[in-house]
């Protein structure tokens, strides 16, 4: 076994279709068949089962896959760490991002440390929340920025952003008669929200939220469920409905034919926190901590919103 049978493996586990994984590999599809047989071989398992249609991951299969996964992502870090080095760098940190992270924050927070510790890098790696979570209980991590706060024993959750809602209204809507939309009129209307199984998070905030503010008498028509927020974006500006997004986003998205106005009520708002595991922590991480919790407390270019 090497590492051209585990990135085959893991092409095969990830689109799982022969004919796709070849073609994502740049090989013709008998000689990956026949490297998958032979790594099965070898493991005395089987990790995928044959069907018409295409494969599907075993039990087996499904665990050799994230372990696989593992071993390339280590392997990459270390090469990753000794660039690092030779670049003149004291040492890198491996910082991950589960689901959406505001760009205008994370932008400044990579510019401050650039500026402040450009002898520190730092490696960015987007993954679920899952395999964050356990990552960094098995040192792939240093930290992570997420959007949950109830971790399991072993891991911090420290709130370091905190960003008001905005509603992104279409143009010639009357919502847009207020300055300042009071959230109980917006629920009179179709929105578009994030998906509650793509974006979970996000979707719980809101819907503790909804919860607090006691809307959920009257439940909100949902028009359409989005996986990103430029899709959110594109559905307000063609009239489906209206969505919620965060100052941050709204600054980073604007979009000529969306109008984002603040919400009336002071407690709406997302909380980003930053993730990290218990315990002592390095010099370059507890210095990327602190840049981080000053960006929460920077203004944003808040006149930029409509």
């Amino acid at each position: 076994m090497n590492l051209r049978h585990l990135r085959c493996f893991i092409a095969v586990a990830e689109e799982l279709h022969f004919g796709r994984a070849a073609r994502r590999l740049h090989v013709e599809q008998s000689p990956l068949s026949r490297t998958i047989r032979q790594l099965e071989v070898d493991l005395g398992v089987t990790l995928l089962e044959r069907t018409p249609r295409g494969v599907r991951l075993t039990p087996a299969g499904q665990v050799f896959q994230e372990e696989a996964l593992r071993v390339l992502l280590t392997l990459e870090q270390a090469q990753t760490k000794a660039r690092a080095v030779a670049a003149g760098h004291r040492g890198t940190l491996r910082i991950a991002l589960a689901g959406g992270v505001g760009r205008t924050r994370l932008s400044a927070l990579l510019a401050l440390c650039r500026e402040e510790a450009p002898e520190v890098g730092i490696r960015l790696f987007e993954a679920p929340l899952s395999q964050v979570v356990g990552g960094l209980g098995n040192d792939l991590y240093d930290a992570a920025f997420a959007m949950a706060g109830e971790m399991e024993a072993g891991v911090v959750a420290m709130p370091v952003w905190q960003d008001p809602l905005v509603v992104a209204i279409p143009a010639r809507h009357p919502l847009l008669a207020h300055k300042r939309v009071p959230l109980d009129e917006v629920v009179g209307y179709p929105l578009v929200l994030c998906h509650p199984q793509v974006c979970a998070e996000c979707s719980r905030q809101c819907e503790r939220l909804l919860r607090l503010l006691r809307l959920v008498e009257t439940p909100p028509v949902v028009a359409e469920y989005v996986t990103t927020h430029s899709l959110m974006l594109a559905l307000v500006a063609a009239g489906y409905g209206v969505g919620f997004s965060t100052a941050a986003h709204a600054v980073a998205c604007r979009q000529a034919d969306v109008i984002v106005r603040p919400l009336d009520e002071d407690s709406a708002a997302l909380t980003t926190y930053l993730l990290h595991p218990e315990g002592a922590m390095s010099e370059p991480l507890r210095h990327f901590i602190d840049r981080a919790q000053r960006v929460g407390h920077m203004p944003l270019d808040t006149q930029r919103l409509a």
